[in-house]
């Protein structure tokens, strides 16, 4: 499984996790920054570091 489908799978577990056990406003908040840190962390990088980012992600999935 690659690195990128871990965090997917590790992000639904703790939204679903913090959906059920924390109480309303401070489980989506947990949600949303689990879901956007990584956004967040992507927009911060360079123009130059995104598309080197993209250039291994592609030759990783075989582009």
């Amino acid at each position: 499984m690659s690195p990128l489908g871990k965090y997917y799978i590790g992000a639904a577990v703790v939204s679903v996790l913090s959906l059920w056990l924390l109480p309303g406003l401070i489980a989506w908040l947990v949600v949303l920054g689990v879901l956007g840190a990584p956004v967040v962390a992507y927009f911060m990088l360079d123009e130059s570091q995104r598309k080197r980012l993209r250039r291994i992600r592609g030759r990783q999935i075989g582009r």
